[in-house]
């Protein structure tokens, strides 16, 4: 039993406006926390990421710039199960999108999404090649796609939440301060589906 959660579940929201709401959370953000399962030890590892502009109709399925020399490409290959993290701390709002990765090394999928910026990241080694634009051979894209979404929405005011939090304190009754949403695969997909996308972008 968790009353807590059950008093701020969200349970009338319809999958479009919880998947608004998704969109909206992660479009606000900058980065967010990867998590991959090393394939030696087993153990979880996280490392920030920061996603292409996520798509309005469907913001759990996201794409990653790369370097394909790194680790992350050995633990994706071994287990390609993520949990990508989003948290904004202004507002303590955040989302959980647990799914399927996918390498995706088409270069003209690289350069459709490849912006300037990203060579700052890459570096130039001055060999003709490894220069850090969309050519450079180190550069792949990590697909995730979405299977799971729980999140969790500003349900008031600040001022409001602490008198809540109080109240909540004497009166034993869990406050009501957030909203909580969840997606399924169901729903995820039936978005894709809704707007003619298929599930696996780039073969």
């Amino acid at each position: 039993m968790d009353p807590a959660h059950d008093k701020n579940k969200d349970n009338t929201s319809t999958t479009e406006t919880k998947i608004h709401d998704l969109y909206n959370l992660i479009h606000s953000q900058r980065c967010c926390m990867m998590t991959t399962r090393c394939a030696e030890s087993g153990r979880l590892v996280s490392r920030a990421m920061a996603p292409c502009p996520p798509d309005p109709e469907t913001p759990a399925d996201l794409w990653f710039f790369a370097n394909n020399q790194t680790q992350k490409f050995q633990e994706l290959d071994h287990d390609p199960n993520v949990n990508l993290a989003f948290n904004n701390p202004a507002t303590a709002e955040w989302a959980s999108i647990s799914g399927k990765a996918k390498v995706i090394n088409d270069r003209n999928k690289i350069k459709q999404l490849y912006t300037p910026d990203l060579k700052a990241w890459f570096g130039d080694l001055h060999d003709g090649v490894h220069d850090g634009s969309a050519d450079d051979p180190r550069i792949s894209l990590i697909y995730v796609e979405g299977e799971t979404v729980h999140q969790t929405l500003k349900g008031a005011s600040m001022p409001v939440q602490i008198w809540r939090i109080t109240k909540a304190m004497w009166s034993g009754e869990p406050p009501k301060i957030s909203v909580c949403q969840e997606l399924d695969n169901e729903e995820l997909q039936h978005a894709r589906n809704v707007h003619n996308l298929e599930s696996a972008i780039v073969d």
